[in-house]
C-alpha cells in the first residue's frame, strides 16, 4: 500500500507532537537540575544563565537519598523475581494442563485487572494490622509487606500475559524434549523458557517499573527506615519551601536505572511486546 502525501504529513505532525510532549518536560527537569535554586524560583528560562552541578551533590545530604534508593532497588528486584518465578509456573500450568478449577482461576486472575489499585489499600492495610495483632507478623513498615503488596498487582498481570505467550508456543517443542528423555520440568527449563524469554523479559520490566515508581501503597506501608524513592522524593519539600533544583536532580538520578534497564533489554522487550500484540 502506497502512502499518500497527506498521510506522510499527518504522520510527521503527529510524531512531532508526541515527541514534544515527551521531550519538553524532560528538558525542563534536566535544565532545572543544573540551575541555582534562585534561578529555578525566578522567571523560567530555556537556557540556564548559571550552570552548576551543586544540586547533584547537595541532594544526597538534604535527604537520605541513598537509603531510599537501596530500599526501592531491593523491593523492586525481589518483587520482580518472585513475580516472574510464580507467574511462570502458574502460567505454564494454565496453558498446558487442564485441571479442575483452571477456568475459574483464570477468570479470577483476569478480573483483578478491572479494579483500581486504590480499592485494595484499606483491605490490605487492615489485613496486615490483624496479622500483626493476632500472629505477631509485622507487615506494615517492612520490606516484606511492601513486596507482598506489589505481588498482588504484578502477579495477575504477569500470569495473564505469560498464559497467552505459552499458549502460542507449539506443543511440538515439549514433545520433542519428552521424546529425548526430559521430564515436564526439564522440557520447561530447557526448551520453553529459552523460547519464551522475550515475553518473560517484557513481564519482568512491567513488574519492576510498577514497584519502582509506586507511591500510594509505599506512602502508607513504609516508615523512615523502609521508605522508597517515590515517597522519599517528597522530602525535598517542606512547609515553607521546595528545593526544586535538588528535586529535579534526584529525579534524573533515580530515572537512570530504569533507563539503563530498558536500553539493555530493548531487543527482548520489543520481541515480547510484538508477540503479545500478535496473540
Amino acid at each position: 500500500m502506497r502512502e499518500t502525501t497527506g498521510f506522510k504529513v499527518l504522520r510527521a505532525v503527529g510524531l512531532t507532537f508526541i515527541t514534544a510532549l515527551v521531550a519538553v518536560p524532560l528538558y525542563i527537569v534536566v535544565s532545572s537540575s543544573v540551575k541555582p535554586l534562585v534561578d529555578v524560583r525566578g522567571t523560567f528560562t530555556w537556557i540556564p544563565t548559571t550552570f552548576t552541578l551543586q544540586p547533584y551533590v547537595d541532594m544526597w545530604r538534604t535527604v537520605p537519598l541513598a537509603r531510599y534508593f537501596g530500599n526501592s532497588l531491593l523491593v523492586a528486584l525481589v518483587s520482580t523475581v518472585l513475580s516472574l518465578v510464580i507467574a511462570t509456573f502458574a502460567a505454564y500450568a494454565l496453558a498446558r494442563f487442564r485441571f479442575r478449577g483452571s477456568r475459574i482461576f483464570s477468570m479470577t486472575v483476569l478480573s483483578t485487572q478491572m479494579f483500581p489499585g486504590i480499592l485494595f489499600l484499606l483491605p490490605l492495610f487492615l489485613i496486615y494490622v490483624q496479622l500483626d495483632a493476632r500472629l505477631g507478623l509485622q507487615l506494615t513498615g517492612t520490606y516484606t509487606g511492601l513486596i507482598v503488596t506489589y505481588l498482588t498487582f504484578s502477579l495477575p498481570f504477569s500470569i495473564w500475559m505469560l498464559v497467552g505467550y505459552f499458549s502460542a508456543l507449539p506443543r511440538e517443542l515439549e514433545e520433542a524434549a519428552l521424546i529425548d528423555g526430559s521430564g515436564p520440568l526439564g522440557a520447561l527449563f530447557r526448551v520453553v523458557l529459552p523460547v519464551a524469554r522475550p515475553g518473560i523479559v517484557a513481564v519482568g520490566v512491567f513488574a519492576f517499573t510498577t514497584a519502582w515508581g509506586e507511591v500510594l501503597f509505599a506512602s502508607v506501608l513504609t516508615n523512615n527506615d523502609t521508605r522508597t524513592l517515590a515517597v522519599g522524593l517528597q522530602s525535598y519539600a517542606s512547609q515553607s519551601s521546595v528545593l526544586w533544583n535538588q528535586l529535579m536532580a534526584a529525579s534524573v538520578v533515580v530515572s537512570v536505572p530504569v533507563l539503563i534497564g530498558f536500553l539493555a533489554l530493548q531487543r527482548h522487550l520489543v520481541q515480547g511486546l510484538s508477540a503479545g500484540a500478535v496473540k
